[in-house]
């Protein structure tokens, strides 16, 4: 059974660091590009991050270059999300997906929702003082 399910998530301060763990089971993991969305209250998903297959390539959205990281560990079937400097604005439930590929070790990345057809529950981030 493909799962991904996603932890790391809780309450922090401004400028404080957190890192969410996506861990997956029931696929090939290489075979797969994962990313990781969030949605804040009455607001629509976003893509924040996302890796290729291979873990060659990686994308981020603007508003999080800088202050976060994308990484896997396919022995371990995880995905990190490592977020530092983080703001209230970066509150909200962050989800990890993940879109089939034909093929291992692919160089594809995409942070477009309606791409992404299997997901986890989610994680909630709280950055507030």
């Amino acid at each position: 059974q493909l799962q991904l399910v996603e932890s790391g998530g809780g309450l922090v301060q401004p400028g404080g660091s957190l890192r969410l763990s996506c861990t997956t089971s029931g696929f090939i993991l290489d075979y797969y590009t994962i990313a990781w969305f969030r949605q804040a209250p009455g607001k629509d998903r976003e893509g924040v991050s996302c890796i290729s297959g291979s873990g060659g390539t990686t994308d981020y959205a603007d508003s999080v270059k800088g202050r976060f990281t994308i990484s896997r560990d396919n022995a371990k079937r995880v995905i990190y999300l490592e977020m530092r400097s983080l703001k209230p604005e970066d509150t909200g439930v962050y989800y990890c997906a993940m879109k089939g590929m034909y093929y291992s070790g692919s160089s594809y990345t995409s942070l477009q929702e309606t791409e992404y057809d299997r997901w986890g529950q989610g994680t909630q981030v709280t950055v507030s003082s």
